[in-house]
């Protein structure tokens, strides 16, 4: 069976850098010296993943390369993939092997699961809280440093969508970068002259006088509408009647998600998805 979530995206390479990485902060210099001292070198274990609540599943190619780093010759027997809807007390997973790789790597592939299994489920309900229109939720860069591909990856497993994933795969252009080039027209046109064809440009606006400038120039294929009253939002989506795809942002949240998609703008994204949610709660018990 697959861990992965089938629709969405993150490397081998990334999950493998952050495996190796956490492992390396965990056992220090010395390896785990709890575990050496009370367990026999050649000791054999078996446990299960279990979640201790219910949610929406993300991380669990981390809790299998946490362990398998350790002991190549773990055994895994998955019992639920990447995306899951999940009931309180299911086993996600069963591991078999080495005793001492299984509590060394236990922390962090729990570590890894409750928070990117957090992110999903967070996503999730909001993704039912908008369902009944056509606006789609979105992450945003405010992730933790180093885990942004990994939380944009546990969006996707809980159905969101992900917003760029960094400065260097989109044109975003904010209000500093409007007053530095000195206005809208020539912060647009200069975007225009250096974006290649694959590139989209995404302006912000704080105003529908800017909104209406934006329409003027034609040059943007995206407009980020920032902390718009719905009243203004609904006058947003009239005014560009489908010409430009229109995000709205600021301060974002669960209990006004709805209220904002109904406007009828085409995504909504909020940081929140990210940074403020909390694990979900998943457990390692020894079965001996």
């Amino acid at each position: 069976m697959s861990l992965l979530r089938a629709d969405a995206f993150i490397s081998p390479l990334e999950i493998e850098r952050a495996v190796n990485r956490s492992l390396e902060e965990d056992l220090g210099r010395a390896g785990d010296i709890t575990s050496i001292a009370t367990v026999p070198e050649d000791a054999s274990g078996r446990a299960v993943v279990v979640a201790r609540q219910a949610g929406v599943i993300a991380g669990l190619p981390l809790v299998a390369a946490a362990f398998q780093r350790l002991s190549p010759a773990i055994a895994l027997e998955p019992h639920a993939r990447d995306g899951a809807v999940i009931a309180a007390g299911t086993k996600l997973m069963t591991i078999a092997g080495n005793a001492r790789a299984i509590l060394g790597a236990e922390r962090t592939a729990l570590n890894y699961l409750g928070h990117l299994s957090g992110i999903a489920t967070a996503t999730a309900t909001f993704v039912k809280r908008i369902a009944h229109t056509k606006a789609r939720v979105v992450c945003t860069r405010k992730t933790t440093p180093g885990l942004r591909a990994l939380e944009k990856y546990a969006v996707r497993c809980g159905g969101g969508y992900n917003h760029r994933f960094g400065l260097d795969d989109a044109i975003l252009i904010k209000d500093n970068h409007i007053a530095v080039a000195g206005g809208i027209k020539a912060v647009l046109g200069r975007a225009k002259q250096a974006a290649g064809h694959l590139v989209k440009i995404e302006i912000e606006v704080d105003s529908l006088d800017q909104l209406e400038e934006v329409l003027a120039v034609g040059i943007a294929d995206v407009v980020l509408i920032d902390n718009f009253d719905l009243a203004a939002m609904r006058k947003a989506v009239a005014l560009v009647a489908g010409r430009v795809v229109i995000e709205a942002s600021g301060g974002i949240a669960l209990d006004t998600a709805a209220a904002i998609a109904e406007t009828g703008v085409d995504y909504l994204s909020s940081g929140a998805l990210t940074h403020s949610v909390t694990n979900l709660d998943v457990g390692l018990d020894i079965e001996m």
